[in-house]
This record gives C-alpha cells, structure tokens and sequence, in this order.
C-alpha cells in the first residue's frame, strides 16, 4: 500500500513538473493612451500556445521592458516627457515578479535622462539598468539594488548629430541599448545619427567609456533601430528602420562590428512606405526573423549560413494585424509572437523549425496597444 502511494505522489509531481516546464509567463508592455493599463501577464504553455490572463499592474506608457537575471524583477519605461520643476524627462520603473502567482508590485521609479525612453536593458550581474531616451537622443545607466529598487542615474550621455532624412533624422534619436553576451560592449544604434555608438561598460563601476573609434555608419538614411546577437556571440543583426534593410556584423574579439552583408527585410515585391521594426535569432540559431510595420505588416524570414552568419531570404509571413512592432519567440522556439499594436492583439504563429515558416495558430491575446513582449519562467 505504501509503495503505491509513494508511486502516485511520485508520477503527480513528475506531471506537475513536467507541465511547469511547458508553461512560462508572457510579459506584454503597452501604450496607454488607449483602454490599457499598462503591464499584462499571461501564462503560456510553449507546446500548445493556449493562453490565460494572470494578472496587470497599472504603468504609464510601458512600451519597453527587460526582465533581471534572477528572475526576480521587471524594469519598464515610462516613455513620456513629464515636466517638473528641474527637468522634462521620462522614467524608468522597477516592479517584484512573483513567478509563483504571475502578479507584479511596483518599487519605485526614476528619471530617465531623456525624452521617451523607449528601450531599457539590464546586465548579468543585475547590478545596472541601462535605458535610452529616443527623442533626447540619450542614454542612462541607472544602479539596481539587490531588492530590485532603482537608484538616480550615476551617469547620463547625449548624444550629438543628425543624418541626411530631415524629417526623422533631424537628431539624435537612441532607439536601444543592447549588451554583447560579454556583458562589457554595449551596442547603441542611434537612428538620427545613422551610427551605432559603442560603449566599454565597467561591471564594477557601472560607467560606460566610448570606443575608440565611438561607432559604426550605417549607409546614411538608413536609421539604426534595433540588434541582436546571435546565440553563438559571433554575429549581430541590425534593423534598420527607414530601409527596411537589416546589416550582419561580424563580432570582433574586442566587441567591435565588422560589416559582413546588407539585405532587404521587406518583401521582395514590396512597393510601399517602411517602417520596420524588431529583430530575432531563433534560439537554434539558424534562421532571423524581422518585423516590417508602414504599409507592409510582415515578418521577414530568413536562414542563417552556420559558417559565416550571412542571410540567405525564404519567404515573409502577414502578421494578420496592423503595426507589428515588437515580436518575440517563446523559449522552446515552438511559437513566435507578433505584438499587433494598432490592432490591438498578439497573433500567435506556429513555427516550423526545419524550415523556419510561419503559421497561423489561430491563437490570440487581445490587449490593447501591445507593444513589447518578455518571458519569466513559471516556478
């Protein structure tokens, strides 16, 4: 009798497990301009793409979000102008994540250093906030306590330039602030300035030092937006917003970027106004996805040559919605998730992982003005 019992307790907790490791929680940044509150939790099961409500926590405009390496807490931005009596600034909040119930609590918030902040990144060691400001064309490295709380920022840098598009390049506009898996060089695209900046972050110290040279050019009008890093630290992938084109750089041992190739993210018969948006590696490694929003509303597909990083095009995929800005892929690589923002909800694409196709699961969330996607692992 006791053996049974023993066997039974033991397959229970064998399938519980089993379907936490299926189950991580989706963090939904938004605009809230509209009916949204700000921060979304939902729970999704990374085998089937069924979803459920948790929890929402109230946030101003919390367009961008980064998740700390312990899994213990949230920083969002506010991007806004508010204006005190000092200055005009946006903000950056910090919030506790219970990953046993899904809910949020703030913490507390500070300036941002700039203008709307529309990107925020934090480093391995948990210790320093790092967040760019678009319209002040500036960047901030802010400390974060072991409790989660944010300290002022220790250190503010402006950018300086413009670029040859007079409407959207009339200055410097920081659009992310992304660290190599070195977790020293931070790579900071400016799309008024058609550079990414390259910065020596002090992991001890928190202050950021220019590299020498300070940046790569991009082709002039292209506007730098956002990068990623391939899983294997070798190559970045940039987006660029005003081509639509992405750029594929070798990772030098120094964190410095090499051009290696530049390709259309658009469609190849695409005729129509751009404004593309967000990049992804598949966790394996072998194939990019982009987001094209303007008059296109696709994802870009492509593989990725294993010995050299280069693109090679297969094929784009209708988002089914309108303004795709960010998306992301679900830890397992089963799912991609297109974060609709002017049709109010995230399609859920079933993705082949032979061929790196998109399809329709005929999942939804429906949120309003989603604009950032982030997984926390369910406990």
């Amino acid at each position: 009798m006791k053996s049974l019992l023993f066997f039974f307790v033991f397959a229970l907790s064998v399938n519980l497990s089993a379907q936490k490791t299926k189950e991580q929680f989706l963090i939904i940044g938004t605009y809230t301009p509209g009916t949204s509150d700000g921060i979304y939790v939902y729970k999704f099961n990374t085998e089937t793409g069924e979803n459920s409500f948790v929890s929402s926590v109230k946030a101003s405009n919390p367009s961008y979000l980064t998740v700390s390496p312990n899994k213990k807490f949230v920083y969002a931005v506010n991007e806004n102008a508010d204006s005190t009596k000092f200055t005009v600034t946006g903000h950056v909040a910090a919030f506790s994540f219970d990953k046993a119930t899904g809910k949020m609590s703030f913490i507390n918030k500070q300036e941002s250093g700039g203008k709307h902040p529309c990107y925020v990144s934090i480093d391995k060691t948990g210790k320093w906030v790092i967040v760019g400001n678009y319209t002040s064309g500036s960047l901030a490295v802010l400390p974060a306590r072991t409790n989660g709380r944010l300290d002022s920022a220790i250190q503010v840098i402006q950018h300086e330039g413009s670029s040859v598009n007079s409407e959207r390049q009339e200055g410097p506009h920081v659009h992310a602030t992304v660290l190599n898996p070195n977790n020293k060089t931070l790579y900071v695209p400016d799309l008024g300035m058609d550079e990414v900046m390259l910065y020596d972050l002090d992991n001890k110290t928190g202050k950021l030092k220019e590299f020498d040279p300070p940046f790569v050019a991009t082709e002039p009008g292209a506007g730098p937006r956002h990068i990623d890093i391939h899983p294997n630290g070798k190559y970045a992938y940039l987006m660029e917003e005003l081509t639509g084109s992405v750029s594929v750089y070798k990772i030098e041992k120094n964190g410095y970027l090499s051009l290696l190739q530049n390709i259309s993210g658009l469609p190849r018969d695409f005729d129509g106004e751009v404004g593309s948006a967000d990049i992804h590696v598949s966790p394996d490694g072998k194939f990019l996805y982009c987001s094209n929003r303007g008059a296109s509303n696709t994802i870009g597909i492509f593989s990725i040559n294993k010995n050299n990083g280069q693109l090679e095009w297969i094929d784009h995929q209708s988002t089914l919605g309108k303004t795709p800005r960010n998306f992301n892929l679900d830890p397992t690589g089963n799912f991609l998730l297109v974060a609709n923002q002017n049709s109010d909800e995230i399609v859920v694409f079933k993705r082949d992982k032979e061929t790196g196709l998109l399809t329709d699961s005929g999942k939804r969330i429906n949120v309003s003005k989603p604009v950032c996607l982030k997984w926390m692992p369910v406990e």
